[in-house]
């Protein structure tokens, strides 16, 4: 009896737990295409895919996980998140795209700090999808390009791509796969 009693009662908060998730923050799966390819379109399914790739990698990660480091040297899957929560900072600074933050960085728990970076990746990519030109997005000083559209590309977005792949392996690392209903290619996640 109170065996059921326990997997009835963990059954149900990681309903609950879930059902939370999936309304709460952007990129549980990732948005529905647009209909047609547009530079626009493309570049914000980019970044979609870095929101929902991020949102899986960061999900149920635990104090154990978030300490885990593949070496000495190298960042700990806590100091990854944040170098992520960075990058998605730079790309709102580099694009000019006006998003608040709820709070300094300083003040961010972990929970925090995984919710805002998937708010700011879902302000990037509305922001890319309803541009009307990519090239609004160059940074300029004095008429001239300081900061091409394609840095923010191949730099900022692209290592956030990186690092968040880093997030996965860390887990698996430490004992906590990503969820293997989810699945990457679609975007989506099997009941």
């Amino acid at each position: 009896m109170m065996k059921k009693s326990i997997l009835l009662f963990l059954i149900s908060f990681s309903m609950t737990i879930l059902a939370q998730n999936k309304s709460d923050l952007p990129f549980y799966e990732i948005p529905k295409a647009e209909q047609s390819y547009t530079a626009q379109s493309t570049t914000g399914r980019i970044v979609d895919a870095l929101g929902f790739r991020f949102y899986w990698s960061s999900f149920g990660l635990t104090d154990k996980d978030l300490s885990y480091k593949i070496s000495a040297e190298s960042r700990s899957c806590q100091e990854t998140i944040i170098h992520i929560y960075d990058l998605t900072t730079t790309i709102l600074r580099l694009t000019k795209i006006d998003f608040k933050q709820s709070k300094e960085k300083s003040e961010m728990s972990f929970s925090d700090l995984r919710s805002q970076t998937l708010l700011n990746i879902d302000a990037i990519s509305k922001a890319i999808k309803a541009s009307k030109d990519l090239a609004e997005f160059d940074l300029k000083k004095d008429g001239k390009i300081t900061v091409s559209f394609f840095n923010i590309i191949n730099g900022p977005i692209a290592d956030a791509i990186w690092h968040t792949g880093q997030l996965a392996v860390f887990r698996r690392a430490s004992g906590n796969p990503i969820n293997p209903k989810v699945n990457h290619f679609s975007g989506t996640v099997r009941e």
